[in-house]
């Protein structure tokens, strides 16, 4: 480690083959905490480049628990966090909104780290018991489109690091490999960014795993499409700058996106929107995201039917039919 971190203080880059090396040896004990977090703090201070960060990806991907999805083909719609916004959960909510639309969905999630409506903290308050188990798993996609990973039971390797991150109490890279893990391999993945560094990155880390996807941001410094500002989309073939004015949406102010105080708040907003009597920006933005995540999927249907798919699904209540059913099946 001590060659590797001189390397990296002459702004030298690994390559992916070195980084996947180091990740193993961290989790099989080899490096001490201080040399952990001298490493952790270089990456945040000048950056990954793409070939670093699939290193680090291959080795959590290579210790991970598995679960094969591969026949359902599914989505994941998540978030890198961290953008300080304290919004509701706004991807979660169009997860059961694609799922309702006859959609599979994988979500990969975790509790949030500086707020209470992180996506295992709502999903959990609804009595839902989180479980690597595949027949369970492999049921409650097959029977309601939608199926739950939390993370802590899928990623063991990153417990290894969890008391420097914690002593640390800053952003990592481990929080950039949060939304490139999902064990079940995705098909396709529709991620929310904070900034257009961060765009640029996981564009390319995608092309480079051959994922379908589309990268959102809020020019504002949202990970999600918010309506509280334009908002930029890119994907495998395309890039471009919308108006949510020129697709039928008005703009949104902030704090009509706030997540709550508690987990009993952040709960009630996301079953508001579900049950369709949220307020008009937390359905707005919920049913944008869900309509980009389709077009992921089907890229031959323009956006305009994406939304009309996504509105039907929430307002036909097909939706909340497909929490429901989650519930029933996951509690």
């Amino acid at each position: 480690m001590k060659t590797i971190l001189n390397r990296l203080f002459n702004h030298e880059e690994l390559s992916s083959e070195e980084t996947r090396q180091i990740l193993l040896n961290i989790t099989q004990g080899h490096y001490p905490d201080a040399q952990i977090a001298a490493l952790l703090s270089v990456f945040q201070l000048r950056g990954i480049t793409v070939d670093e960060l699939l290193g680090f990806r291959q080795a959590l991907m290579e210790t991970r628990v598995p679960i094969d999805f591969a026949p359902y083909r599914p989505i994941d719609i998540v978030g890198t966090g961290g953008d300080g916004k304290n919004t509701f959960n706004i991807s979660t909510c169009a997860c059961f909104v694609v799922a309702g639309a006859g959609y599979k969905v994988a979500k990969h999630g975790n509790y949030g780290a500086t707020s209470v409506s992180g996506a295992s903290n709502v999903i959990e308050q609804h009595g839902v018991r989180f479980t690597n188990d595949a027949d369970r798993l492999r049921r409650s996609i097959e029977q309601c489109n939608m199926a739950y990973l939390h993370a802590q039971l899928f990623n063991p390797a990153m417990k290894s690091v969890g008391p420097v991150r914690k002593a640390l109490g800053v952003r990592t890279l481990f929080n950039l490999l949060g939304p490139l893990v999902n064990p079940c391999r995705p098909s396709y993945q529709l991620l929310g960014v904070a900034d257009l560094s961060q765009m640029r990155l996981y564009t390319n880390v995608f092309y480079r795993l051959g994922i379908d996807f589309a990268v959102v941001n809020s020019l504002d410094g949202y990970d999600e499409i918010s309506l509280t500002s334009e908002f930029k989309v890119m994907t495998r073939t395309a890039e471009h700058i919308y108006r949510p004015q020129e697709l039928g949406f008005g703009m949104a102010r902030s704090e009509e996106l706030y997540g709550g105080q508690s987990k009993e708040e952040a709960a009630r907003i996301f079953d508001n929107v579900l049950n369709n009597c949220a307020t008009p920006a937390q359905t707005q933005c919920v049913l944008l995201n869900a309509a980009f995540a389709i077009q992921v999927m089907e890229p031959q249907l323009d956006i305009e039917t994406c939304i009309g798919k996504a509105r039907e699904s929430l307002e036909s209540g097909k939706a909340l039919a497909t929490l429901k059913k989650f519930i029933e099946l996951n509690c």
